[in-house]
């Protein structure tokens, strides 16, 4: 059986937080996505638009940079800690 995400609305569970996080620091999204350059990771201000808004899949590898760059548990992006 083959699985299809393309007829979910939302891509990602983390997007909203993403943009709370973001905006709790005071950050733009070209300023996030500069800092994460600066530290060797792929990020552009569109990667960081589409996460935002739910419309681009996160892979676990950038679930685990967002986690340490903005200080959190993959838990608490997730939703599993309240």
């Amino acid at each position: 059986m083959k699985i299809s995400y393309n007829s979910e609305p939302r891509k990602n569970l983390i997007g909203q937080d993403i943009y709370r996080l973001r905006k709790k620091q005071q950050l733009s999204q070209r300023a996030m996505a500069a800092k994460l350059q600066i530290l060797g990771y792929d990020f552009s201000e569109l990667t960081i638009l589409r996460i935002e808004k739910g419309i681009r899949l996160v892979t676990d590898i950038e679930l685990k940079i967002l986690c340490e760059f903005f200080h959190v548990t993959p838990n608490q992006l997730l939703g599993f800690d309240n």
